[in-house]
């Protein structure tokens, strides 16, 4: 049996008296796309997070292609180079060409030279579909194409991993659709995704595994038409209620988060 890609065992996160993460297990195959699902503030970020250090566990190990980023002699900056992470904000420097914004970070973490830099930026801008704005700057962008253009620019690091955090959250609607067409597409690449998301039709289609959260525990970890077509707890089916009816998310949205918790 293969090692998994991604393995958490037993992973806890406190911030302060506040425990986010309450003793996660999960598994993440070569190649397998899984969406994590549930309500804000139950500790859907924070995991995403701890997969790539950006946020210290309190206890409990993260494993990524088999080496342990929880290590205390670990590399993290070797382990960070295999995992591609993509965040609610596209984080692009705006006084960089969207070229740019590609080449910088391979030419400063993998020391590659101008040349091979532009060439793989030119090649996932073209993945994404948007060769034709490599001169461009961010600023000319919509929201959607500055998106694909971080997707791009994770690409462009050759990443085994790819992680995503609400990468639609912060889109207009009628945007949303462009980058999950990228995100679709490096699933049938045989990308491994974890992909925080509230967006159900991608996770219904796309996803091998959902994984449903609820108060820093994972509630159902099954296939999407297990979890969202017929979930088995009480906690899933209200969120997934919830979320269906306009009316009850404007009233959850509404609900103040918690801090440090997503």
């Amino acid at each position: 049996m293969s090692t998994p890609e991604i393995q958490v065992k037993d992973l806890h996160k406190s911030f302060g008296d506040n425990e986010v993460l309450r003793g996660i297990d999960l598994e993440v195959g070569q190649g397998e796309v899984v969406c994590v699902i549930g309500p804000s503030g139950s500790g859907k970020s924070t995991l995403l997070r701890c997969v790539n250090l950006l946020e210290e566990p309190s206890k409990g190990q993260v494993f990524v292609g088999g080496t342990e980023v929880t290590h205390a002699d670990v590399d993290i900056d070797a382990v960070r180079r295999r995992i591609g992470m993509v965040f609610q904000q596209f984080n692009l420097f705006p006084h960089l060409s969207v070229t740019g914004n590609l080449t910088l970070p391979q030419r400063r973490v993998l020391g590659r030279d101008k040349a091979e830099a532009a060439r793989i930026a030119a090649e996932n801008l073209d993945r994404v579909g948007l060769a034709e704005k490599a001169d461009a700057y961010p600023a000319s962008l919509s929201g959607g194409q500055q998106q694909r253009v971080a997707i791009a620019r994770a690409l462009a690091m050759g990443p085994d991993v790819m992680l995503f955090d609400e990468p639609t959250s912060a889109l207009d609607p009628e945007l949303v659709g462009e980058v999950l067409a990228v995100m679709r597409m490096l699933a049938d690449e045989g990308m491994t995704m974890m992909v925080v998301t509230h967006e159900m039709s991608f996770a219904r289609e796309v996803a091998d595994r959902v994984v449903f959260m609820d108060g820093g525990v994972i509630v159902e970890d099954g296939a999407p038409a297990q979890v969202i077509g017929n979930p088995a707890h009480e906690r899933t089916r209200h969120f997934l209620s919830r979320l269906l009816d306009p009316a009850m998310a404007d009233v959850e949205d509404r609900t103040p988060e918690r801090p440090d918790q997503e």
